[in-house]
């Protein structure tokens, strides 16, 4: 019982610590900073115009073949980033190993932090900072855009990437950082794919999810809070305990 949290960020199930990841990525998506510029993202990175990416006629194959590609590109170019980010954590988590408590109480407050700018409860962390100068539209410029998208600050994405970011700084475990960081833009980046193919059929849901996405907010920002508890508190040894015990975990850590 006495098992910290930081132990199980380095050595606990992968499959939990993945899902959490994968579900923060989809929470910053379903955002209102995210989800509403959707189709605005989509046909940057396609090249196709808003009627082009709705149109229900027309070479339809090549059309999907052209949002394929500039989705998975633009994925592409964020995940470069993220990827390479999480595993300088780990690094920078690996020389604080001997001040891992302390670590991990930081960790968990500044994940409490982004908690609250998430539910919108902190002014300054409310401002979007975007690099101006994007590249041609189009799928040549759509993984230097996905970079350009990493390196800016929106308040939707910036809260719950830092959350896994902190995640990868505790696990100190370069693999274990590298999972946790694909998982997110995994969870971010496969709606994009998956709401650029389909997007006539998709565009209502999308619709009735962006008119409650405040609720995406509430939901997202508590969850990061309890993350942030749980680790300053180490409330959350009882309960990975109790998963270890019932599903077990030797096929899932790194």
């Amino acid at each position: 019982m006495g098992e910290t949290f930081a132990e199980i960020a380095r050595g606990g199930p992968l499959l939990l610590a993945l899902s959490l990841a994968a579900l923060a990525g989809l929470v910053s998506f379903l955002s209102p900073c995210i989800l509403p510029l959707a189709p605005g993202y989509l046909s940057y990175v396609t090249g196709l115009a808003g009627s082009d990416l709705d149109a229900a006629d027309g070479d339809t194959v090549r059309r999907n073949g052209r949002v394929l590609a500039g989705t998975l590109l633009f994925v592409a170019g964020f995940t470069l980033v993220f990827t390479l980010t999480a595993i300088l954590m780990a690094s920078v988590g690996r020389y604080l190993f001997v001040y891992q408590r302390p670590v991990e109480i930081g960790v968990g407050l500044l994940i409490v932090l982004f908690g609250l700018a998430f539910l919108g409860l902190v002014p300054g962390m409310q401002r979007e900072i975007r690099v101006r100068r994007l590249p041609e539209a189009g799928l040549i410029g759509a993984p230097v855009f996905g970079a350009v998208f990493a390196l800016s600050w929106t308040p939707c994405v910036g809260p719950t990437l830092g959350a896994v970011m902190g995640m990868a700084t505790i696990s100190g475990q370069t693999d274990r950082a590298l999972a946790l960081a694909v998982a997110y833009c995994l969870g971010l980046g496969l709606p994009f794919v998956v709401f650029g193919l389909a997007f006539r059929r998709l565009l209502g849901v999308f619709t009735v999810i962006r008119r409650n996405s405040r609720w995406v907010t509430r939901v997202g920002g508590v969850m990061l809070i309890l993350v942030g508890v749980a680790l300053v508190t180490g409330a959350w040894s009882s309960f990975i305990i109790w998963f270890q015990a019932t599903i077990g975990s030797g096929e899932m850590g790194i």
